[in-house]
């Protein structure tokens, strides 16, 4: 098989190269940390740790290490059940921009002249188009009819998260759009290289150059730019739920968090905990996240390996 060398992440050494910075294992840390806390955190606390009490806003303790919310809660147990509702948005929206956006960008850019160029201008109106107004048509339009769905077809257990699936789906529709554009644009400096010539030369099919040339030879740029999506995700979700329009009680994410913790801000007492957990947990994730992607785009930098 005809292919070039690629400089992406299957080059030896980049692991050992990535590893080596501090940042990216510091990053990697937090990272490993904070999902593991997210799925099994809330599985190993006390019975009832999530339930309704008459132990309402109370400071951090030994027995409450964040202390409580509006509903006597405990809030380590919230602010891990929001740090798995927002990975889960981020993985899954995250996934959905990856294959969209790849398939699109890879079709578009070695079909070139005005299939490209038509594509691209789709690209274009879908970018002026605010994702606020996205978001809000999908939910009012699909909520009903997903929910009605749901309890048809016996997932009654699953009503209640329509819209955490809506929200899903449309930031993962809303973030391939540039994940397309940067992949169309390293597939235009590809298909002129000689490794692709000779492929077409041999007669092979599109699909197989494709799949077998191009697209190995991307998945450099395209992870590190999934580093950088995922918590362009999250963020989108976080401020969904601020405004209301993501995450829904009794659920909890960390945007939805962060809101219920403003919204107790006052001169008179000063609730600090319900924000400054929330936040902190956000900011860590989101932080750890885009270090990360920066460390893997300098290890598969061919020039930083000199």
């Amino acid at each position: 098989m005809i292919d070039a060398q690629a400089d992406g992440l299957s080059s030896p050494g980049i692991w050992e190269r990535l590893w080596r910075k501090p940042v990216a294992r510091a990053a990697l840390l937090i990272l490993a940390g904070v999902t593991l806390a997210a799925i099994l955190g809330p599985l190993l606390m006390p019975a009832g740790a999530g339930e309704v009490s008459g132990n309402q806003y109370s400071p951090p303790t030994f027995a409450h290490l964040f202390g409580t919310d509006l509903e006597g809660r405990d809030l380590l147990y919230r602010v891990l059940q929001g740090a798995r509702i927002s990975l889960l948005v981020g993985i899954a929206g995250t996934a959905i921009s990856f294959f969209i956006g790849t398939a699109y960008g890879l079709v578009s850019g070695y079909a070139g002249g005005r299939v490209d160029s038509g594509m691209m201008r789709a690209v274009e109106i879908l970018y002026a188009i605010p994702r606020l107004i996205i978001i809000l048509i999908f939910i009012n339009a699909f909520d009903s009819h997903l929910k009605a769905w749901m309890a048809k077809t016996g997932q009654q257990g699953l009503v209640a998260d329509s819209q955490l699936v809506i929200l899903i789906l449309c930031l993962g529709l809303i973030e391939w759009l540039s994940m397309a554009r940067i992949v169309r644009g390293q597939v235009l400096a590809l298909k002129a290289q000689q490794f692709v010539m000779a492929a077409q030369a041999l007669g092979q099919s599109h699909v197989k150059i494709l799949t077998r040339h191009l697209l190995p030879n991307l998945m450099g740029i395209v992870v590190v730019y999934l580093t950088l999506t995922m918590p362009a995700v999250i963020l989108d979700e976080s401020f969904l739920s601020f405004l209301g329009l993501g995450v829904q009680p009794p659920q909890a994410s960390l945007g939805s968090l962060l809101a219920s913790g403003a919204e107790v801000i006052n001169p008179i007492r000063s609730n600090w905990w319900l924000l400054v957990f929330p936040a902190l947990a956000m900011c860590s994730t989101l932080l750890a996240l885009n270090f990360l992607g920066d460390a893997i785009r300098e290890a598969a930098d061919p020039r930083g390996r000199r």
